[in-house]
């Protein structure tokens, strides 16, 4: 599993005020040697809370040129990226309608939530079994779904052909945007180690909100299931995530693979990639 995974949050973190948990992929270094170049590619929670200062990081450190937002409408809606001079922001939702419509029914439902009440919410939803379920099939549902491969393949061009520096989002920047990273290394070559080590960065970002919320958990008598699902809609799954990269590996015999017969991402755009933004 993760056990070679770092620790503590790493040197990408970026330094932002009201954007959660953002880091930049500058600096990771790809099995032939090269490495990502720096101020190119970031990653992040949405931008509705982004300060001055975070706007002048993008603008000033960054050139920031184009946003990829991973949410559903009502998603971005609640919570709208702040517009910043100068930056297209594109919107591409890739989670599944059928697991939007899943999460938007019945007791599942955290879409429309307060953040005052969201903790409540969550506490409920983690003794609920199908929102438990639900949560177990997120990632196997974002890789398999035909338009989601379809967004996440327009993503990727995006980011292969944008005039200045790229950053993606979902909600947290954690599952969505995960997968968004992990397809963008895999494309820059990155073997798994490297991807599950980024991926892994989100629970360590979140650990305070997974810890607090867990200890309720256990006042309240949950179990594994229970704390599972805190771990997985608060922080990531890395165990879900590490066997859905198995799933891809078993059809397509690799990640790179699937980039380019599930998201339409040729080898040789995979290698525009590379010379782009490598070193």
């Amino acid at each position: 599993m993760l056990s070679s995974c770092a620790k503590k949050p790493i040197e990408r973190t970026l330094p932002f005020e009201g954007i959660e948990n953002g880091r930049e992929l500058g600096g990771l270094v790809m099995p032939d040697g090269r490495s990502i170049r720096h101020g190119m590619l970031v990653r992040s929670g949405n931008l509705s809370k982004a300060s001055d200062q975070d706007v002048a990081i993008l603008k000033d450190r960054f050139h920031l040129s184009d946003v990829y937002d991973f949410r559903f409408d009502a998603e971005a809606q609640a919570d709208p990226d702040r517009i910043i001079e100068g930056v297209t922001i594109t919107r591409l939702s890739t989670l599944p309608q059928a697991f939007i419509d899943g999460f938007s029914s019945g007791r599942a439902d955290t879409t429309q939530v307060k953040a005052a009440d969201f903790v409540e919410a969550l506490t409920r939803y983690a003794f609920d079994s199908r929102a438990q379920q639900l949560a177990k099939n997120l990632y196997p549902a974002i890789v398999t779904d035909t338009l989601s491969q379809k967004r996440y393949g327009a993503f990727l061009r995006g980011v292969l052909n944008s005039k200045g520096s790229v950053l993606w989002h979902c909600s947290q920047g954690k599952d969505r945007a995960g997968w968004g990273t992990a397809f963008v290394l895999a494309a820059l070559g990155a073997d798994r180690k490297t991807i599950l080590e980024d991926f892994n960065q989100s629970n360590i970002f979140y650990a305070p909100y997974v810890e607090t919320l867990s200890a309720r958990i256990r006042e309240m008598g949950g179990s594994e299931a229970e704390l599972a699902f805190i771990r997985a809609m608060v922080g990531v799954s890395v165990e879900n995530f590490e066997r859905t990269l198995d799933l891809i590996d078993a059809q397509y015999g690799s990640l790179s693979a699937y980039l380019e017969k599930a998201l339409g991402f040729t080898a040789r755009e995979q290698e525009q990639l590379r010379n782009k933004y490598l070193k």
